[in-house]
């Protein structure tokens, strides 16, 4: 089965309420999804668009993955990703890499579906992206309303 998904993901502040958003394409059929949390990362953000959008596959797919994510775009396709779990999330001797949870659950998901990632220019003239982004942007003002 082929799938298309668009990811994206928002933060207020860095930390600060964030919100994801994902769009999948198959044939005729869309399906939008988003969610957020109250104190999070952009990164993470982004990641959990990504994963979100993989987990709603409820079986393996060949995937083309468009984000404006270059931190998840280049750790997937130049291995970084991989690296840091084999060295125990580790990016150099020093130095943690970050956010392994969601790294590990990615990293999972891409042994069950063949996931080619795209990158996109954010906030440009790709609607889906755009759509993604108002979906994050709306997610992250939800949380941002309870801030004291």
């Amino acid at each position: 089965m082929d799938v298309t998904i668009y990811t994206d993901g928002a933060c207020s502040g860095n930390p600060g309420p964030g919100g994801y958003g994902a769009i999948l394409m198959y044939g005729a059929h869309k399906k939008e999804l988003s969610g957020g949390e109250p104190m999070t990362t952009n990164n993470r953000m982004e990641l959990l668009g990504v994963i979100t959008a993989l987990k709603a596959l409820n079986r393996p797919c060949t995937v083309q993955l468009y984000t404006d994510s270059q931190y998840i775009v280049n750790a997937v396709t130049e291995g970084w990703a991989a690296r840091w779990r084999d060295n125990g999330w580790m990016r150099n001797k020093k130095e943690k890499a970050l956010n392994p949870d969601l790294w590990e659950e990615l990293l999972t998901l891409l042994d069950v579906h063949q996931v080619t990632f795209h990158w996109v220019k954010g906030h440009a003239e790709n609607p889906y992206n755009n759509r993604c982004d108002e979906l994050a942007v709306a997610e992250s003002r939800r949380f941002k309303e309870y801030e004291v």
